[in-house]
């Protein structure tokens, strides 16, 4: 794993306070534990809940500290605390502030209130990314214990009083105050009162697709510019990143969700991108295998320059899903294999781009065959050698070679497999062949020396037959 971003960030004398956005109340940890833990994992919210606890009951600031009395407490190290905090960044819990000083750099760590249970269950993301990670029956569990049933008010009547009925307003000359003491009624200017915030939108969506295109190639007449709301923009970004709709796409999906009122129909536009989604890609929902490399794991040259250069980029361009589709030449992944590969990508937190390094190095090595337990055999070691990006995979695969190919053979060998002829192994391209090679050349130096040496016997004796002669 590059560690150089991680230092370049964050070090363990590093200060730190904890802020929040506004009162945290419990029933936020129920939701915090059982809709975003599935998402961003046990560590992402113990650190929130960590410092959460550095606040005292109903402040809105903590005391300074170092990241070094953090990771104490937490029992882990400092890269594990970063990239835990980038999850809770992403999925807005937590706004990070820095401050740079000759001495030491300093933090501001803010908390944010989850979503309410409402707002996430309509979300129209998190909720099906949630789906996918729970399952059909825990997902309707949690739906259950999130909300309760309606009560008809059908046959009651509203009966409640007014203020003005309750109260009444006497010695109006009484109620009279100074500027003085209008001033006095004001909040400090280094104060503000503590409430409660509400919770803060995913963002970055609006960065990954192109309106300006969108715009240009949906006409005024179809679709008027005043139908394209906040909320409706919103959507739309939201709808392409979570399905992966590219813009000529989402112009027809946006065109046919306009009402009879020119308006765009939000619902309606959810259900045509969940309908596109399931024929194009003949799947209930997004899955993992879907996801691309991050960007900020990509390599860091230029362009590519060599071949290999080449295959990086590109693996760090496409989905496992799609390396799944090249390799077999265009046939569908099977739901076995996408399982298999969703099924690492969550249990052992590999990048998709280190998945397709592993997808290629598994499949030409076993006949094209994706197993189950070879391929979590070796996901799990990189996931202990914290394999991050494309490059880091590649390398280990070189490295280990013999190691995973002692573990696709399994622990019984072949007794007469000695007697056979050596032959050629098939590796990927990337691999190092010759040094894969070099040991079985070694092997055959011996019986090549003996082979000449009865050559050069055979023909001293015909010589001899020939003076005979």
């Amino acid at each position: 794993m590059d560690m150089s971003k991680h230092w370049q960030e964050l070090l363990p004398v590093d200060r730190y306070m904890v802020s929040s956005a506004g009162l945290l109340h419990d029933y936020d940890r129920k939701v915090i534990t059982l809709l975003y833990q599935p998402l961003i994992g046990p560590i992402c919210i113990s650190l929130y809940m960590t410092l959460w606890s550095e606040l005292e009951e109903n402040r809105l600031w903590s005391q300074s500290s170092l990241h070094y009395n953090l990771m104490n407490t937490m029992g882990l190290k400092l890269s594990d605390i970063y990239e835990s905090r980038k999850k809770l960044e992403g999925i807005g819990l937590l706004d990070v502030y820095k401050k740079k000083s000759e001495e030491e750099n300093q933090f501001v760590y803010e908390l944010n209130p989850p979503l309410s249970p409402e707002q996430f269950f309509t979300d129209g993301m998190l909720n099906i990314y949630l789906y996918k990670k729970v399952g059909k029956v825990q997902f309707g569990r949690l739906k259950n214990f999130f909300c309760d049933e309606i009560v008809s008010m059908e046959e009651y009547q509203p009966v409640t009083k007014t203020f003005t009925e309750v109260f009444a307003s006497d010695h109006l000359d009484s109620l009279y105050v100074s500027d003085e003491t209008l001033e006095e009624l004001k909040p400090e200017a280094n104060f503000k009162p503590i409430g409660r915030t509400q919770a803060k939108a995913l963002g970055g969506f609006h960065d990954t697709f192109d309106f300006d295109l969108l715009f240009a190639g949906i006409k005024n007449s179809l679709v008027p510019k005043k139908a394209f709301t906040q909320n409706v923009l919103d959507t739309i970004a939201k709808l392409a990143f979570l399905y992966g709709i590219d813009v000529f796409q989402m112009q027809k999906l946006v065109i046919g969700s306009v009402n009879v009122e020119n308006e765009i129909d939000i619902e309606d536009l959810r259900k045509a991108a969940r309908d596109w989604y399931q024929i194009e890609y003949h799947n209930e929902m997004p899955s993992l295998s879907d996801r691309v490399q991050p960007v900020i794991y990509h390599s860091q040259t230029e362009g590519p320059n060599t071949k290999e250069e080449e295959l990086i980029r590109h693996l760090e361009t496409v989905s496992p899903r799609e390396r799944l589709l090249q390799l077999s030449g265009g046939a569908e992944p099977s739901k076995s294999d996408l399982q298999i590969i969703e099924g690492i990508m969550l249990n052992q937190n590999l990048n998709p781009g280190v998945i397709n390094v592993l997808i290629e190095y598994v499949m030409i090595k076993t006949d094209m065959k994706l197993t189950k337990g070879y391929v979590e055999k070796i996901a799990g070691h990189w996931a202990r050698k914290k394999i991050v990006t494309v490059k880091e995979a590649m390398e280990m695969a070189k490295s280990e070679h013999r190691q995973y190919q002692s573990w696709a053979q399994g622990k019984k060998e072949n007794k007469s497999s000695a007697k056979k002829a050596i032959r050629t192994e098939i590796v990927p391209d990337w691999m190092n062949k010759e040094q894969a090679l070099s040991k079985d050349e070694n092997k055959e130096k011996p019986e090549n020396k003996e082979l000449d040496e009865r050559k050069r016997q055979i023909e001293e004796r015909l010589n001899k037959l020939k003076s005979r002669g």
